[in-house]
Order: structure tokens, then sequence, then C-alpha cells
């Protein structure tokens, strides 16, 4: 060993020591605010295939390679991280002695084959990536960026930290070439053998660019271990925990996405019968009232901006982020955090926790932060805007996008139950419907005894759950079914379509109330439960005697069919629910129902949230469409997946849109440069806003908005009546 191996040697042990200290000391601060939270026993469950899905969404980037090249680069940039640090191992050997080398297979000629071919396409992936930041820079000319908001100089940062890394790793192998030291052939390391040629013959080269590598790796973990909330570093490592904890590790996307997570306290299901607001939690009002997977959630956040790219909110000026809402929440935690775990806190009733003493030694910043209110304007100091939490239609745009399984709609509705139940906190226009829930069973207020009038008319019976001996789908009409005038008009034409296909069906009439789901999603869970157990005690005595298989209800509201299929469940009410568009699919490929005349004119679909991103439908209403009119549909450049929210999910259809552009004048602005003459729908609350948006652009003689089943129905009975123009919905 050399004079300067032995200044390489102690340099790279020292800067190591210090930055594994850090980096200890970072892990247990970050385990400690975590831990924070309340249980999650749920989490725990089915480990197998919580692995299974970690091993796949990671090793295969299955959620960041819907994004073409930038998925691409990451994934090349992440296989390096994780292969290549091996060679950050190796270098500790190399500042030793330039000739020095991992044990065992630093000698293996396809060790060196492979580390080469993921270090030259790690840099491809990184400049890729540098790029990509660059001309999406938040201060760029024109458009609003998705790293709006996102700390850019830790991006940058930790770019630029991985560049240099592989640059690094290069040099020394190059000067390992120079010095006639290097143990890989040519023809397994020409990029290395390259940069060797162009070195000197250097023989202290190769521990000098090794300890320069080592400083380079130990100042990022230096720098991460300072900024335990800089989460596009620690996202490396958080993601793996976050998606092996998520909700249901079965699901094809985010497992947020579909039911809502029950409302909880200390980890168990409320039971409204015996809930005390005193004793129990309601909803969330203090940051350490997440989960402790809520916070693990706001930890791992790697300020990517998907989710925020995504969001109908943002797009159309409302001061509602994904990403911003979570890094709101991930700062305040932790700088809430020392009062914490001090044993400072409120409990349910709003007293203080902790004793004088055990606050007398805390920093000032840590006591402002825990007397900030969760929610609140800017002049009350809150964490979060009321119109950012009031924002959100709950289209699950942000779950679908992210790449680390941020569940971002149980947050807000949890932030929303406590605000809705305890506080009585929401928009004044939403108190009408909730009280028409709970004393009239729909939003509208609309008399009971009306539920069945849109029977009337009809050339044939439709018949009563009790009236029929047997029936192979319950129709479960729903409230917009019943009483809207433009979604009566899908409900005749589906019961029309499957007299037509010779399917049995029997309906609820006045024992149908509504499911609950706009209730749910402003965040009154005690309205919810109290209309869901009053449907499921119903549901349950007309399918009684039945096996699961033979319980099948068909819904016209993707709310709806999204609230009993995936919903009910928790309340005791197991049925199979199909939207009717998979119903209706099935009929015309089984020859039941036949298209016989093409409806013409060019049309377009509008993939309603609740069906397409919540419960992947995307396939069925395309299939009953492409029958319909022969053709091909004419897309939307945001469909599927990716489709735009109509403005109406998450009770936002009973809320005034006061801020920003109208969400459903943009997504009919999106239809109508298609070019199509019908917008084509799946859901009655998609129906009333793109109607009103296509009204509100006076292109109400040019463009219609019709149901799927509508669409059919001119194809398979072109003599029915058509009706004329849409009539305004109740209450519009």
């Amino acid at each position: 060993m050399g004079s300067v191996q032995i200044v390489t040697t102690i340099l790279a042990a020292a800067i190591t020591a210090v930055a594994v200290w850090l980096a200890v000391r970072a892990v247990l601060k970050m385990v400690a605010v975590i831990r924070l939270g309340q249980p999650a026993p749920e989490r725990f469950t089915d480990k197998v295939a919580r692995a299974r899905t970690m091993l796949v969404e990671t090793a295969g980037h299955t959620r960041m390679l819907k994004w073409g090249v930038v998925g691409a680069a990451h994934w090349f940039v992440m296989v390096g991280f994780v292969v290549l640090s091996l060679l950050v191992l190796e270098a500790y050997f190399e500042v030793v002695t330039p000739t020095g080398g991992l044990p065992i297979i630093g000698h293996w000629t396809i060790f060196g084959l492979a580390t080469e071919v993921i270090t030259v396409l790690g840099l491809i992936g990184i400049v890729v990536l540098m790029v990509i930041r660059l001309r999406n820079r938040p201060n760029r000319p024109g458009g609003r960026s998705r790293f709006t908001g996102s700390t850019m100089w830790q991006g940058y940062f930790v770019e630029w930290i991985v560049l240099l890394v592989l640059i690094f790793g290069l040099l020394i192998r190059g000067f390992k070439v120079a010095t006639d030291h290097f143990e890989y052939p040519l023809w397994a390391t020409p990029v290395s053998h390259a940069v060797g040629a162009a070195l000197p013959d250097w023989s202290d080269g190769a521990s000098v660019a090794a300890l320069i590598k080592i400083v380079i790796s130990m100042t990022w973990l230096i720098v991460i271990s300072l900024n335990v909330t800089m989460g596009v570093a620690w996202h490396r490592f958080l993601a793996f925990p976050n998606i092996f904890f998520k909700r249901e590790p079965a699901k094809p996307a985010g497992s947020g996405l579909g039911a809502l997570r029950p409302m909880t306290s200390q980890g168990k299901p409320l039971d409204f019968e015996e809930a005390d607001p005193e004793k129990d939690q309601f909803g969330v009002a203090h940051v350490e009232q997440f989960s402790w997977k809520g916070l693990l959630d706001f930890s791992t956040c790697t300020e990517c901006g998907r989710c925020q790219s995504q969001c109908p909110a943002w797009n159309t000026g409302k001061p509602l982020s994904p990403k911003l809402l979570v890094l709101s929440l991930r700062d305040h935690a932790y700088a809430k955090a020392p009062y914490l775990l001090a044993g400072g806190g409120k409990d349910l009733t709003g007293e203080e926790k902790a004793t004088q003493a055990q606050l007398a030694h805390l920093d000032v910043l840590a006591l402002a932060e825990a007397d900030k209110p969760l929610i609140g304007t800017a002049e009350e100091g809150g964490v979060i805007d009321p119109d950012v939490l009031w924002s959100c239609t709950t289209c699950g745009a942000c779950v679908e996008q992210c790449p680390v399984d941020i569940e971002h709609v149980d947050h807000i509705v949890d932030m929303r139950r406590y605000q809705v139940l305890i506080e009585s906190s929401f928009p004044s226009e939403a108190g009408v419907m909730l009280r028409n829930l709970e004393n009239k069973g729909n939003p509208w207020g609309a008399p009971q005894n009306t539920r069945e009038d849109w029977t009337k008319g009809l050339d044939f019976e439709v018949p009563r759950v009790g009236e029929v001996d047997d029936f192979e789908y319950l129709f479960w009409v729903g409230c917009a079914g019943a009483f809207e005038d433009r979604a009566k008009k899908t409900t005749r034409a589906v019961a029309t379509l499957l007299n037509e296909a010779g399917v049995t069906f029997a309906i609820l009439g006045e024992g149908e109330t509504c499911s609950g789901d706009p209730a749910r999603r402003i965040g009154n869970e005690f309205v919810f439960q109290m209309l869901a157990q009053q449907n499921v005690e119903t549901l349950n005595e007309a399918f009684e005697g039945r096996d699961k298989t033979k319980r099948k209800i068909v819904a016209t509201c993707p709310h709806c069919f999204n609230t009993l299929g995936n919903e009910y469940g928790q309340l005791g009410g197991e049925f199979e629910v199909v939207h009717h568009t998979q119903l209706l699919a099935h009929l015309v490929a089984t020859g039941k129902l036949t298209p016989v005349q093409p409806v013409d004119g060019g049309v377009t679909y509008h993939d309603p949230c609740y069906l397409g991103r919540h419960n992947r439908v995307f396939a069925a209403p395309r299939e009953v469409l492409g029958d319909a009119i022969a053709g091909d549909l004419t897309e939307m450049p945001r469909n599927s997946e990716r489709s735009f929210c109509c403005g109406a999910g998450g009770a936002r259809m009973w809320m005034e849109e006061k801020i920003g552009k109208r969400i459903n004048v943009d997504r009919v602005e999106e239809a109508m440069a298609t070019g199509a003459k019908t917008v084509a729908v799946g859901c009655p609350f998609c129906s009333t806003m793109l109607n009103d948006g296509v009204n509100g652009k006076g292109a109400g003689e040019q463009v219609e908005v019709i149901d799927v089943a509508s669409v059919l129905l001119r194809s398979v009975k072109p003599e029915q009546p058509q009706g004329g123009r849409e009539a305004a919905p109740i209450g519009g």
C-alpha cells in the first residue's frame, strides 16, 4: 500500500463512518415518525401475494412503463442503482490497492459484461431523465408542469449524483485498462477499454477515482440523511415496503381504487351503534391520526407529479394537487414529530396529553407546528386549505398513476369524515343533498312513491321482487335512474334490451333506496352506513336461499355498481354485481341481441371514473358501441385509465364549482374536438355533466350525449322513438 492508498483509505473510511451514522439516525427517525400512526392490522395479511406484487411492480416497473420513454429510462437507472451498488462496494477494495476488486465474482467475465451493459444503459437512462426534468421544469414557457411544487434542487442533486457515480465507475475501469490491470476482455467491456485508451498510465489513478466515487456516494447519503423528507431519494428504499403494504395487493392497479378504506378507530372498523366521539376516532383531525401506512405513504412520495398531471382539479385551475397535498402532510408530520415523540398530542376531547415538563425542552417551531389545524385557511395557519379538500372528485387518477402506490383518495376522505361528522364543516350546498338522503332516501329529495314512474309507458311489464318466483338479475335502478329525466331514458333502454334478450329480471321498486355513495364520498359515513345497512337487509331478503353466484345485480350507475359490489361486503352484503354495459356486451356476443342498423355520425366514448379506472371496465362498453356503430370508435386523447373526470364524483355533483374552469367543460371540449356527433357515456352523473357542458358551449343541436344502452337500442330496434333532446335534470 503506497502513500496515496493510505490517504484514500483513511478518507474513504472517515466519510463512510459519518454517512452511515447519519443514515442510521435518519432511518430511526423515520421509523419513529411512521409508528406514530394508527394501527392497520389488515396490512399484514396475505404476505405471499404482497411479496409477489411488490416484486412485479418494482422489478417489472409495471406502473412506470405506462409512461413509455421515461419509464424505460427509470428502469435502467433503478437497475443500475441496485446492481452497481456492488461497484461502490468494490471501490473500497480499490482505494486500498489500484488492482483491487470484489472477491470471487469480481474476476468473472460475466460480471464484467453485466456491469458494463448496466453502466452504459444507466448513463443513457439518467441523461434522458435529466433532459425530461429540464424540459418540464416549472418555469418553462407554456403549460403547467407536473414538477410544479416539487423541490427541484433535490431532483437535480440526485440525478447529478447518479451521473457522476456512473462516470467515475468507468474512470476506475479506464485507469485499470491504462495500467494493464484490467481483468475483463475487450469484447465484454468495450466502453471501459475505450475510456482506458484515452487515459494516462497513472498507477494511482484507480485508487483516486475510487475515492472520488465513494465521496460522491457518501455525500448523497449524508445529504438525504440530513433531509428525511427528501422523497425523491428516500423512495428508492421506501417504495418496496409501501408497495408491499398496499391495501389490496391482488389489484392490477392502485389498491386505493374501488372501495374506500372503512372508517376505523385504533385499527378496527367503527361500529356507529356503539361509537363514542369522546373515545373513538371519527375521521382524521390530526396528522398522527392517519394510519402508519398513511405516514409511510407521505414519506414515500417521490414528487414526480404524475398524480398532479392527471388530476382534473389541478388541470382546471383548482388549488388541489394530490402531490402537494401529500407533501404538505409529510412536511407537517415531520415538523410536528418532536412534539409527538415527546408525548404531546390532543386526546379525542381536545385536551393536551403531555405534561409541561415533557414539552419544556421542545423547539418553539415544533410547538408552533403542533398548533396548526390540519384543515384551515392560510389565515388560520391550516396545513390543508378547505378548498383543496373539497376540490377532489375522488376520480382516482392520482392513485392510478402513482408508481409507489400512495392512496390519496383514502386520505382525503378520512379528512372529510372528521370535517363532516365532528366539525359539520362542508360546502353548504351539499347539506341539502345530505338532508335529502336522510329524510327521503335519495339525493334529490324526490318522493319515494315515484321510484317506479320510469316504467310507465313501456310495452311490457316490469316485475317487482316478490311478485315473481324467480329472476336471473335484480335490476338496481339507482336514484338517478329512477328520478332524473336523462337517466330514466337509460333505465328504460336497459329494461327494453333485457326484455328483448329474454333476460328475466326484477326491480325492488319502492324498496330500493340510495346506495350511499355520495354520503360516503363526502365523508358522512354515518348516513352511508344507515342507507347501506338498509339496502343490504333488503337485498339479502330478496336473494334469500341463493348462493353468491346466483345473487346477481345489474346496475346502470357506476357509483352504485362500485358501492354494491365493492363496499357492501364490509357490511355483510355479498353480491355479484355487473354494470349494464358488461351484461349488454355479453348479450350481443351470445346472439341474444342483434344490432341491425348502424348508428352513424361518429361516436366517441367517455370512460366514467368509477366504471373504468376504479373497476377496470374498459372493454365492455367499447364492444357494445363497436357492434352498434359497426365500426371503430373515435377515441379522445385521454381515455381508458387516463380518462378525464366529468367533475361529478366525490359528491361534487351536489357542490357548485366556483374555482377555475369547469371540469365538465374541459372534457366536453376534448370530446367535441374529435368531431364525433355522439358522445356515449355509461354513467348518469357523466350524462348530466357532459350534457350541461355541451349546452353551455351552445352545441346542443350538433352534439348529443347519450348512454351506451340507448345507442345499442337504436341499433337493435331502430323503430324505437328517440324521445327528442334530453330534459333538464331534477334539481339542476
